[in-house]
């Protein structure tokens, strides 16, 4: 299944790639400037041969021939190559040289216009499908290139089709990439795993006459169980690392639980202060009630604190009534 899903998807770039040249080959070959040099062409000839003849319905073979051949030549042999295209052209077979951008004339029948090449920054998009890590980790990685061609010449006389090339290549490196890294590796270090790629990548292309601007993984696909197994590490470590921050809070509290109590054993008035402080926290406190042993009421004359605070609530409640 996945040999007939990997024949289609190089099918599919072939002919796409195929689709690609041909269209390019005809928009070059017929062009509006050519068709009209080639009109103009036939009106002269039409005029010259009204001039030769003394009326337009005779007809001078001579002026009639020469008037076709070079409407044949302005209409055949005149090409056009936009501004980011270089044409190749090639005289009886071998090559001529490179023409473009702008208008250029080519000798029909004995020079023949191979393929124009776009030498502007192209992205390919590429994948995995299935690679085994260094840990025995499935994963699916997906990745995008951008890459160019400096030399037209060497990328239509080196290789047949540069851009299926250039597919087949990123997928291997990828591949190789993938296998000779751990997981957590792929997963942390994806920039210079990209560098690693686009390193790889050009010193392969680059007797090609292409160069590869840079290669960025875009999205590393794991299995649905090892995404489960994962998030539940992940969970299991941060209420770890939350048990471990709880129980250094305690640690802290009970060291100044500690250095108070010492403060505290030398100096019983400030204990005592301590006391009625909290006290009087708590009374304040509306419906509250504290349960002290007998013997601080009288240590530290909680009782007479305790009537005064009684006698300023019902003071309050009077007032209000």
């Amino acid at each position: 299944m996945a040999n007939e899903k990997k024949k289609q998807i190089l099918s599919g770039l072939t002919k796409e790639y195929k689709l690609n040249v041909r269209a390019t080959a005809e928009a070059a070959s017929l062009n509006w400037p050519a068709v009209l040099a080639a009109i103009i062409v036939v009106a002269v000839g039409t005029v010259l041969n009204r001039l030769v003849q003394g009326t337009w319905q005779d007809l001078n073979y001579l002026v009639a021939g020469i008037t076709a051949v070079l409407a044949a030549l302005c209409f055949f042999g005149i090409k056009i190559a936009n501004q980011w295209e270089r044409a190749i052209v090639l005289r009886l077979g071998r090559y001529r040289c490179l023409k473009g951008p702008g208008p250029f004339f080519i000798i029909p029948i004995i020079d023949a216009l191979a393929q124009s090449v776009d030498m502007r920054i192209r992205s390919t998009d590429f994948s995995s499908e299935s690679t085994l890590t260094k840990d025995t980790v499935p994963v699916n990685v997906d990745a995008i290139c951008f890459w160019m061609v400096w030399d037209a010449k060497k990328a239509i006389l080196e290789v047949e089709n540069f851009y299926l090339a250039i597919v087949l290549s990123a997928q291997t490196a990828l591949r190789d990439i993938i296998g000779t890294h751990q997981l957590s590796e792929l997963l942390t270090h994806r920039e210079q795993l990209g560098k690693k790629l686009q390193e790889i990548l050009d010193e392969k292309t680059n007797p090609w006459g292409i160069t590869i601007q840079s290669v960025e993984i875009r999205d590393i696909i794991l299995p649905r169980e090892l995404e489960d197994a994962m998030s539940k590490e992940a969970q299991a470590e941060r209420e770890r690392h939350a048990r471990i921050i709880l129980g250094t809070a305690e640690t802290e509290i009970a060291e100044k639980f500690a250095q108070a109590a010492k403060q505290y054993e030398s100096n019983p008035c400030a204990m005592h202060l301590r006391g009625m402080n909290m006290l009087f926290e708590g009374l304040k406190e509306k419906g509250s009630m504290i349960i002290v042993p007998s013997s601080a009421l009288e240590t530290m004359n909680l009782g007479a604190i305790a009537g005064l605070t009684a006698l300023s609530q019902a003071k309050e409640s009077e007032g209000q009534d």
